[in-house]
């Protein structure tokens, strides 16, 4: 009888044991087992196969390896067993088991091993392409685009930065407005909303501190009581140029005339407030001021609405208004006239506009010129404040194009651009003469008005003269920068002047005009979502 002492030395590495050459055959068994199966748990399965008495050799072999692997290792005592105590048929040596059984084991693998490429790989050995876009292998390779916000808070900091609002805080916002809270111009000094201020913080901490103690035994925490009586009246301004930009075009929208859309929207969470109720008008900067009876006319009127409207947009156009621009704010005033709301007709007359186009302010008749300017001094002295100068030079001369024979000729430019500048400060005087002069005659009345967005960008337009207006008509007036709220509503890029994709959130930052920064309004609101090369320094979502 052969024993595992039979074998050459020269066969087996290191010692060589029959326990040894048993469990190693065992672990090559298993291990081929284990590639044609595709999966270690498939390996330990017995093969499927639908050839008659496979599976029946698989279990004897598997019993003979087994038996020989617990086989005891002093084999060589039973030889000493007579022969006539042995079956007919000897059992095969341990090498002629083994071999048997890994020849099988190899044909039955190859035997079931499905007909595929040279090149293919067991699915054990598959890899993911790591390279390969999400896009196109989420979602069934459809795009599925990021969500941002439509409402966004310009913050004060140098240079300013946005802070997005969810759809959820929009609503808290605009009624907080509409009770007369108005929109501080301060930065955030919140490390969780941004770090630019954080040594602000650090300096002025103290004194916050005792600010708010003073508050607290005054009453006035929330600072209420100084908005609200009769000296105080709360102003917004929507600057919308009507143009259909990205966000307000009907391929995003889904509808036209998305601007005035937006506008009555605001206008609901607005006037949500009961304060609102009597005291609240809408001020329209595009009709003169002698359309002011087609508007009382519209609002009064109780037949047909088609008629009614039609009959304002005429009246209007008579005036000089633009008659397109009428049809556009249409939704506007229709949200009026339901609300009972007061329509105010803020703009100078045509024909005195078109004096100061071509002779300047000294041409226009002196009592047309006062009727469109209650602060005579203050107006004059305006122009000569360092602030003003940087918001005529960066912003408002910025709209001004010479024509083709101011062009060719240095001077006649020069002069056009003065009479341009003139014509321009006219129209934001005498609409903020107008607004402050119905707002100051109502305790916590507001004026929203709509205004291009030229007219109100960087504060320095008809909204940053009703401060100093409402005072001069009421030196107790507590009208300040903080009553008056600036929203441009569906902006793009050209818009605030900017010569990039990103809107242009400050009026310009350097050296000599650091103490006069301004930003382009106090709050940036879409009719849909901007595109992310839009929004510059955006803070984290509120």
């Amino acid at each position: 009888m052969v024993t595992a002492t039979d074998v050459p030395k020269a066969a087996l590495p290191g010692r060589y044991s029959s326990t040894k050459i048993t469990s190693t055959w065992s672990l090559v068994s298993l291990s081929l087992s284990v590639v044609l199966s595709g999966s270690p748990v498939d390996a330990f399965a017995p093969p499927q196969s639908c050839l008659p008495g496979v599976a029946h050799q698989f279990h004897q072999r598997t019993h003979v390896v087994s038996l020989l692997s617990h086989k005891d290792q002093n084999a060589h005592d039973s030889e000493d067993v007579s022969a006539e105590s042995h079956q007919p048929s000897p059992l095969p040596t341990r090498r002629d088991a083994l071999r048997q059984s890994v020849a099988a084991t190899a044909a039955l693998g190859f035997s079931l091993i499905p007909s595929s490429p040279a090149s293919a790989l067991p699915p054990i050995a598959s890899f993911s392409n790591p390279f390969e876009p999400k896009a196109a292998s989420s979602n069934g390779g459809t795009y599925v685009p990021g969500k941002r916000c439509t409402a966004y808070s310009v913050d004060a900091t140098i240079p300013p930065s946005l802070i997005p609002y969810r759809a959820s805080r929009e609503a808290a916002i605009l009624k907080n407005l509409g009770m007369g809270g108005g929109t501080p111009k301060a930065p955030f000094i919140e490390d969780d909303v941004n770090l630019n201020n954080i040594l602000n913080k650090a300096v002025f901490g103290s004194i916050n501190t005792v600010k708010n103690a003073v508050d607290v035994v005054t009453g006035d925490v929330d600072g209420t009581n100084a908005k609200s009586g009769p000296n105080y009246q709360s102003f917004v301004f929507f600057g919308a140029n009507f143009d259909d930009t990205y966000t307000a075009s009907p391929e995003k929208t889904g509808q036209d005339n998305a601007d005035a859309s937006l506008a009555v929207g605001l206008l609901t969470d607005i006037t949500k407030p009961k304060v609102r109720s009597g005291n609240t008008a809408l001020g329209l900067a595009f009709s003169p001021q002698s359309g002011q009876g087609a508007l009382d006319d519209y609002l009064k009127s109780n037949g047909s609405e088609d008629e009614a409207e039609r009959a304002l947009v005429e009246g209007l156009k008579a005036v000089g208004a633009d008659e397109g621009l009428a049809q556009r704010h249409l939704p506007i005033l229709r949200f009026a006239k339901k609300k009972r709301f007061a329509l105010l007709a803020l703009a100078p007359e045509l024909s005195d506009l078109e004096t100061v186009q071509k002779g300047g302010l000294q041409s226009l008749d002196s009592e047309r010129r006062d009727t469109y300017v209650a602060d005579a001094q203050g107006f004059i002295a305006l122009t000569q404040e360092p602030k003003f100068k940087l918001y005529a030079d960066k912003s408002l001369l910025k709209d001004y194009k010479p024509s083709p024979s101011e062009a060719t000729d240095e001077a006649a430019t020069k002069a056009g651009q003065a009479n341009f500048f003139a014509e321009r400060i006219l129209v934001h005087e005498a609409c903020a003469t107008a607004i402050s002069k119905w707002a100051t005659s109502r305790p916590n009345s507001m004026v929203v008005t709509i205004a291009p967005i030229p007219d109100v960008r960087f504060m320095g337009g008809m909204n940053g003269r009703v401060p100093r207006v409402c005072q001069h008509l009421n030196p107790a007036s507590l009208v300040d920068e903080e009553a008056v709220t600036t929203i441009l509503l569906n902006p793009n890029a050209r818009e605030t002047l900017s010569e990039s994709k990103f809107l242009r959130l400050e009026i310009g930052t350097a050296p000599n005009n650091w103490t006069y920064q301004t930003k382009i309004a106090d709050y940036l609101w879409f009719s849909s979502m901007p595109k992310v090369n839009m929004l510059p320094r955006m803070m984290n979502e509120q």
